[in-house]
């Protein structure tokens, strides 16, 4: 016999008319919007990961001594405060053939130079004596293939070399870990390196970690979406269990109805996912712009992201039908208040105990994913029991009409309430975590100087006065001595030998110093403020750009999230708003009620988790041994104030709705 199921599904949804195709438009509405964040955020995660694999080739593989074929030395020099990674390469006499570097189609003959893209067209607007002269002058300069870039803005130079020159034979004085992933210099046998460059290596771990505080409110956006006109769906199909429907074919009919509408969603936001990929490469992260192919997921990920959502909106949809398959008679005469119980106040101790005893310490990447699931995990179950209690006591000393509905429509379904401040509650988590923390670690800076590592003192002493000679042909005004000298004690060498040059002026000052004084840096480019600062402000930019991102987004779709949930709320409840505007409740004090509805469980709830975000920030500034400054305060208040005032617009966007379904009750349907 065939199953009534979709028959049956199919002539209920064209039944429900324009208000039922409202709610699963909405439906459709925010699975897109999650399928599509799911989407960015993957691609993220996967792009930066391929990025950092396109610039391992650059950090020399070590090979044996009669082995190595040709020796490779990569250092980095700064030009306006931005990195460029110059690769100076030398094939060896008598050895096999080296193979092409990424990005080049021969191994680089002495004296070629080539260039990225982005490095090229810097070359040609800067003068000379700020940049190009650092490099050989070549006829004309080659260019560096996007196989060999992480990304189009990328200032990379690869430059062929004899075996004797400085560049690649010179042993100057080091740095210490300030040269790691900056300045390397070993023999090769080719380009198969897996470590990946200083500038890229942080992005995918950084990115991650946005993901997974972003993951939280998409889900919520998509559990939200499920239950997007739940209690008209409920009395529907608590009719047809009545009738005699069997719990299996009532749950069988949601769960068709919900795949449908989230397959259709997903698919769209697939769709807007791929023809935005153009768009999505130009926002800027790390070394710059993405290439387009380094955001393609690829089709196994975007089904996976599809389905996921699909079934995350069914599973939703479902779980609302447990009191139609349990109590169709409760749930049609609407006589089965949702309590919620005093477990979920134990579980949240528990857990929020353990998260404090293991936030000490050095955290993996794992497990403080693990943590960070463990605390949203714990706070989704607390949150009904917060708003339960809420509602009672506000319910008890409420004063006016509005706030007394209010409390009682907090106390009646909890997790309805919950769910409309939900995402932007678990958003002030992230507000609170990256509005504060501040990674500045408070080294000594010297953004005036340029100097010269020499391999001791006495070498220090010979190469200032050819770097003073250097710097008065230049036209550039500069203070020159010895870290030995009382004047230069703090300097960017920071205690290691070498001649150091104060400079007066700005910017173009400081790179035509660069310029002038490399041809007495015995091989090794000169070292500016932003080559020690390098290690540090590379973790701090990435984590800023991912904390105004996952703030961005956040608070995006916590508010989408929120203005769905009240225009569904809206259509769920029209029978009884017509019967409060029947019993003569003016529309006005149904509004306030609605935005009290919200507001009581947002000041508490948002407050909590923002203060624990505060407290996360804190620890993490305490382990890295940073310090905090007004400014985080000053951001943290304006994104709690922007976060609330766009709640309120996305609950007031529903009020039209509200008008229209309390206009002349009496003659609705219901």
């Amino acid at each position: 016999m065939r199953s009534p199921v979709l028959p049956l599904t199919w002539h209920l949804a064209r039944s429900a008319g324009r208000r039922g195709l409202q709610s699963r438009l909405l439906a459709a509405g925010a699975a897109a919007v999650g399928a599509f964040v799911l989407l960015v955020m993957v691609a993220a995660c996967l792009g930066s990961g391929a990025r950092a694999d396109r610039t391992a080739w650059r950090v020399p593989d070590a090979a044996p001594a009669r082995a190595a074929t040709a020796v490779q030395a990569t250092t980095t020099t700064y030009v306006r405060h931005k990195p460029v990674t110059v690769v100076s390469l030398a094939q060896l006499p008598d050895r096999g053939p080296t193979p092409a570097p990424p990005g080049l189609s021969a191994f680089p003959r002495r004296g070629e130079v080539y260039l990225s893209p982005a490095l090229a067209e810097l070359v040609r607007e800067l003068p000379a004596r700020q940049l190009a002269d650092r490099f050989p002058r070549p006829a004309s300069y080659g260019t560096v293939g996007a196989a060999g870039l992480a990304s189009p803005d990328e200032l990379v130079a690869v430059i062929g070399r004899a075996p004797g020159d400085p560049a690649v034979s010179a042993s100057a004085g080091s740095l210490g870990w300030y040269d790691e992933g900056q300045t390397a210099r070993a023999g090769i046998t080719g380009f198969a390196g897996d470590k990946p460059s200083l500038f890229t290596g942080a992005d995918q771990q950084t990115a991650l970690l946005g993901a997974v505080l972003l993951v939280v409110p998409v889900v919520v956006l998509a559990a939200a979406a499920g239950r997007l006109g739940a209690a008209r769906r409920e009395q529907r199909l608590a009719a047809l269990r009545l009738a005699g429907a069997t719990p299996r074919q009532i749950l069988a009919m949601t769960a068709a109805e919900a795949a449908a509408v989230g397959a259709a969603g997903a698919l769209a936001g697939a769709l807007a996912y791929g023809a935005l990929l153009p768009v999505l490469a130009e926002i800027p992260y790390g070394v710059g712009s993405w290439y387009t192919g380094e955001l393609w997921v690829g089709l196994p990920w975007l089904a996976a992201v599809v389905l996921g959502v699909t079934v995350l909106l069914t599973v939703s949809a479902v779980t609302m039908l447990r009191r139609v398959a349990a109590s169709p008679l409760g749930v049609a005469q609407q006589a089965d208040p949702r309590r919620t119980r005093v477990i979920r106040l134990v579980l949240f101790a528990a857990a929020l105990v353990y998260i404090l005893q293991n936030t000490e310490g050095q955290l993996s990447n794992r497990r403080l994913i693990v943590l960070l699931a463990l605390f949203y995990g714990v706070f989704w179950l607390f949150g009904p029991w917060v708003v339960d209690r809420l509602g009672r006591v506000a319910g008890r000393f409420a004063r006016r009409p509005a706030t007394l509905l209010a409390a009682r429509r907090l106390s009646d379904d909890p997790r309805a309430a919950w769910r409309t401040v939900s995402g932007l509650v678990l958003a002030g988590f992230v507000a609170g975590f990256f509005s504060v923390t501040q990674l500045d670690i408070g080294f000594p800076e010297h953004p005036d100087q340029v100097a010269v590592v020499s391999q001791d003192a006495a070498d220090a002493r010979h190469t200032a006065a050819e770097a003073r000679t250097l710097l008065d042909r230049a036209g550039v005004e500069a203070r020159v001595g010895t870290v030995d000298d009382d004047d230069f004690s703090g300097s960017v060498l920071l205690g290691n030998a070498g001649v150091v040059a104060r400079v007066s002026g700005g910017p173009a000052q400081i790179d035509t110093a660069i310029t002038a004084l490399t041809p007495a840096a015995n091989g090794r480019l000169p070292v500016s403020q932003d080559y020690v600062s390098a290690p540090d402000a590379t973790v701090t930019d990435r984590i800023a750009t991912v904390s105004a991102a996952t703030l961005i987004l956040s608070f995006l779709v916590a508010t989408a999230s929120a203005g769905l949930t009240a225009a569904a709320n809206v259509l769920d409840r029209r029978r009884v708003y017509g019967l409060l505007r029947l019993a003569g409740t003016p529309l006005k004090v149904l509004d306030r009620a609605r935005v009290r509805e919200t507001v009581l469980p947002l000041v508490v709830l948002a407050g909590g988790t923002t203060a624990m975000g505060v407290f996360g920030a804190y620890q993490l500034n305490k382990a890295a041994g940073a310090t905090v400054d007004s400014s985080g305060a000053l951001q943290l208040a304006v994104c709690v104030t922007a976060g609330a005032l766009a709640m309120l617009a996305a609950i007031g966007a529903s009020r039209p709705l509200l008008r229209r379904v309390t206009t002349n009750p009496a003659q609705t349907a219901d």
